[in-house]
């Protein structure tokens, strides 16, 4: 915000002192703090850096050694530059030996060759700070009360996005912590240019500290997270187009910037603080917004989901649990209890968990009532079924319940019936006939091994609604466990096309795992850990791509020779690229632990580049 020396000597005050620039024009876009008048030669002990000092030159050093000296001074403390007036101690121009050694320490050193009031530079000078001060005060009054607004109003993650890059005239990214883009806004740039190769792009921009500042690529990064837990990156690249001198209430034309703005297109400039401050705000309002959950429940409803919550949380003792469930008319001591997650096969996104909701979502409050019309029909399925249980929306995504069985028998026989129900009573379900109230293919007879009783469905077209279950467990205290399952079953089971009536935990692999466990924050921090340094490597070297080479090594069981065949490399070439992956990642390719490690990160990794 404050002024530089360029825009200084601009000024009509000093121009009426026929400013000429004698040393340190790489030094005319240093900032001005404020500006000093000083007539003695100890002077830089009393400054702090930034200031631009004028001087009529009667107090300074009569010898070279001492001229040089107060220039090396100035230079050390950090000035901005130094302004001499001609006429009373230099006739007409400085002396040599200050030229050149403000030269060497490429400080700006200005002769003013007629006779100006000091007083009208410094008020002229200190009136642009002090207006430049107000302007980013209003400014960032602004950045403050929008995104109050927005977490108030819990606006998802592409709105937040979009008024960080509509305030700042920049565009900005939201990525997760494995380089994938979560939202964006190119401010009227190319989409297109922005967004390719972005993984590899960002894997270069590494900036020093939480909030900062990455001069080698343009970008302003901070981390998005709450409670001690980053799930992202939010990103504005800088130097952009628009104009940010300016209070910014709407989105700047970056066409018509002029050429007096050029100085904000060099890469030797930081944004400015309220940029930063913007940022900031912007990930906070990022950060609350996934914490919030909206939902229109009744009291009933309610008290379920805070019974359900507090046994996934350990938020609540397990006694006090069984006793308000007990007062609603569901019994769970002495129960055969098992975990059910009802969650629809594709993302029905509510809030701002991804792209989907920002791109697909018909409204803001679309996804939220389809999850609570699933929530009712599951409350339906379970009472025409005749099954005690607690039921509500666990998350964005699932509705659970909790059955409460009589015993373990009844365990295989309850979750058939409560199957058949839910088709039945999901009208957008395309394996239930709407036409005769009866089931298709797989939802009649509901049965594990996964084959149909009567006509399947045609290919591509399973259940749009996936029914997972938990192992059954005999006692409350081990329930979570059982609730836990079967979201991980439910979510896996996203990636499974085939038609089965209930998924459960045989039904789910390690891929399945790992593709549930996707936005994890800690399954991404444990890729970045194992194959992070590789990923970097590859963003820097595109034509090698050693990923594949080492995907091929493992997969292949650590075979070299028939590695190498399937990399489509002779042996020595493959061996040279193993021994160069083994030094990037430090890591012993021929040790079975290390490579287990490895093969699951790249399995991690798959899951989390597919959607």
């Amino acid at each position: 915000m404050f002024p530089t020396v360029r825009e200084v000597l601009a000024l009509d005050p000093v121009r009426h002192g026929a400013p000429r620039l004698v040393a340190g024009d790489a030094g005319l876009d240093r900032p001005v703090r404020w500006v000093h008048v000083a007539e003695v030669p100890d002077i830089a002990t009393l400054l702090g850096g930034g200031e631009l000092v004028l001087t009529t030159g009667i107090g300074l050093p009569g010898d070279d050694a001492g001229l040089r000296a107060f220039i090396g001074d100035l230079a050390d403390v950090g000035v901005s530059g130094l302004v001499v007036e001609l006429g009373r101690r230099y006739g007409s121009a400085v002396p040599r030996v200050m030229v050149a050694a403000a030269e060497r320490r490429g400080l700006p050193l200005v002769e003013l060759r007629r006779a100006t009031p000091f007083v009208r530079i410094t008020e002229a000078v200190h009136a642009l700070i002090v207006d430049a001060q107000l302007t980013e005060l209003r400014a960032t009054e602004e950045i403050h009360q929008r995104f109050t607004d927005l977490s108030v109003e819990g606006a998802g993650a592409g709105e937040v996005v979009r008024q960080a890059a509509e305030l700042s005239g920049c565009p900005v990214v939201l990525e997760n912590l494995s380089r994938q883009v979560l939202a964006y806004d190119p401010a009227g740039e190319s989409a297109e240019l922005l967004l390719d190769a972005w993984e590899q792009h960002s894997r270069r921009i590494r900036p020093a500290g939480r909030t900062a500042y990455d001069a080698d690529n343009g970008w302003l990064v901070t981390a998005v997270g709450a409670r001690g837990q980053d799930w992202g990156r939010l990103l504005l690249r800088w130097p952009a187009g628009g104009d940010l001198t300016a209070v910014p209430s709407r989105r700047p034309d970056a066409a018509s910037a002029g050429p007096e703005d050029d100085s904000r297109l060099r890469p030797g400039n930081v944004p400015p603080t309220r940029l930063t401050i913007l940022v900031e705000r912007a990930a906070s309002t990022l950060a609350l917004g996934r914490l919030i959950r909206r939902d229109a429940e009744g009291l009933e409803r309610q008290i379920h989901r805070t019974l359900l919550t507090a046994l996934l949380d350990h938020s609540r003792p397990v006694d006090e649990v069984a006793l308000r469930a007990k007062a609603l008319g569901v019994v769970l001591e002495r129960r055969h209890l098992v975990g059910v997650m009802v969650r629809p096969r594709a993302d029905e996104v509510a809030g701002d968990s991804g792209p989907a909701t920002d791109l697909g979502d018909p409204g803001p409050g679309a996804a939220p009532a389809r999850l609570r019309d699933l929530a009712e029909a599951v409350g339906q399925a379970l009472h025409e079924a005749k099954l005690t249980a607690l039921t509500s929306v666990v998350d964005d995504q699932a509705v659970g319940a909790l059955l409460a069985l009589p015993d373990a028998a009844a365990e295989e026989r309850a979750l058939a019936a409560f199957a058949t129900a839910l088709r039945r009573t999901r009208p957008d379900d395309p394996t239930a006939r709407a036409d005769t109230g009866t089931v298709r293919a797989g939802s009649a007879v509901p049965r594990q091994d996964g084959r149909r009783s009567d006509a399947r469905p045609g290919p591509g077209r399973p259940a749009a609604v996936i029914i997972a279950a938990g192992s059954g467990v005999g006692s409350l205290r081990e329930a979570r466990r059982s609730l836990i399952e079967a979201r991980q079953i439910a979510d896996a089971a996203r990636r499974d096309r085939r038609d089965l009536p209930i998924f459960r935990l045989p039904h789910v692999g390690l891929a399945g795992l790992l593709h549930l466990l996707r936005e994890e924050p800690r399954v991404q921090t444990f890729v970045e850990r194992e194959l992070g340094a590789l990923l970097a490597y590859d963003a820097q070297h595109p034509r090698e791509q050693l990923l594949g080479t080492l995907r091929a090594y493992l997969e292949q069981g650590r075979n070299k020779s028939a590695a190498a065949a399937a990399a489509h490399l002779s042996r020595p070439a493959f061996y040279e690229r193993l021994a160069r992956i083994g030094r990037i990642l430090d890591a012993d390719l021929d040790s079975v632990d290390a490579c287990l490690s490895l093969h699951v990160a790249l399995l991690a990794l798959d899951a989390i580049r597919t959607p």
